[in-house]
């Protein structure tokens, strides 16, 4: 297949605290520009953007210094810790109107740099969403795994759109990152939230990698976060379900209320009993279906 060189690619890269890897990093995804300028699939114009998402360490110094090493290295240094999904969304607005097509990948490279020419085919072949989906997750730990598989399900019973087995290794056409500029989002999970533009997607395997330095600063608190972001963020399900509690609380109630009336009748009520359980489940049951309602 003959290929354009005139594709300007930004490869965006959130790092936090990543002052031992940023070097390696920005050396390996400086040779993966190169080859693909060298076979003429993308622009010499091509760059590799870091965003430093207010580390604490040397991070953004590293970044400054792999700049002067090669121009193909740029960054963007934000003022503070704004978050994983937020830096990201920082470096692919920052790029914009650079590139022709965009990927995103963490600095930590354990997704595989390889599948990124794999992209750009899919691109050059008319794609506007490419997601890298891993093939194989027993490089992580055993408490991640299951983690990720009863994330991926509560999704679907939620009816969540999102592509199994993918992080943040993808790329965007320039239309399609047009199309998500244009959503007000602020509590963002980019993992929910592409599939919703509607646009035609491939994927590409990715090979997953041990990290060569440090460790992952996604912690279990962050993850869980980030889950309950991308359940909230994108299905009313979990409102209209507590909606349906308080509904079947409201029907235990009248229920409850026959039976006080019933035994009122036959003489067998307990005093004080009736009056506090059809208070508790009549409050209850209108707090709930309120709250849901809310």
């Amino acid at each position: 297949m003959k290929y354009s060189n005139n594709t300007k690619l930004v490869i965006v890269s959130p790092c936090y605290n990543e002052e031992k890897i940023t070097a390696e990093s920005a050396a390996r995804l400086d040779c993966v520009i190169g080859d693909l300028i060298a076979k003429d699939k993308i622009s010499s114009e091509s760059i590799v953007l870091f965003v430093n998402d207010g580390s604490t360490d040397h991070t953004w110094n590293e970044i400054v210094k792999a700049h002067s090493l090669s121009s193909r290295i740029c960054g963007v240094n934000m003022a503070m810790n704004v978050g994983h999904q937020t830096a990201i969304m920082a470096g692919m607005m920052a790029s914009r109107s650079l590139a022709d097509a965009i990927i995103t990948i963490d600095s930590d490279l354990q997704d595989d740099i390889n599948a990124i020419e794999h992209m750009i085919d899919k691109f050059h072949n008319g794609a506007d969403v490419v997601y890298g989906v891993k093939n194989d997750r027993t490089i992580d730990p055993w408490y991640k795994r299951k983690m990720a598989s009863l994330f991926y399900k509560i999704q679907r019973f939620l009816g969540v759109q999102a592509i199994k087995n993918h992080a943040d290794f993808r790329l965007l056409s320039r239309k399609a990152l047009d199309t998500l500029a244009s959503y007000p989002e602020r509590n963002i999970f980019l993992r929910g939230l592409i599939p919703l533009m509607g646009y035609d997607a491939v994927e590409v395997d990715d090979v997953i990698s041990s990290r060569t330095h440090g460790k992952s600063k996604y912690t279990v608190s962050k993850q869980i976060h980030l889950a309950i972001d991308g359940i909230t963020s994108f299905t009313t399900k979990p409102l209209e379900h507590i909606f349906m509690v308080g509904v079947a609380m409201m029907v235990i109630a009248f229920l409850m209320l026959v039976y006080v009336t019933v035994s009122l009748i036959m003489g067998h009520v307990i005093a004080g009993w009736a009056s506090l359980m059809l208070s508790v489940w009549l409050i209850g049951a209108t707090l709930t279906m309120g709250v849901g309602l809310i």
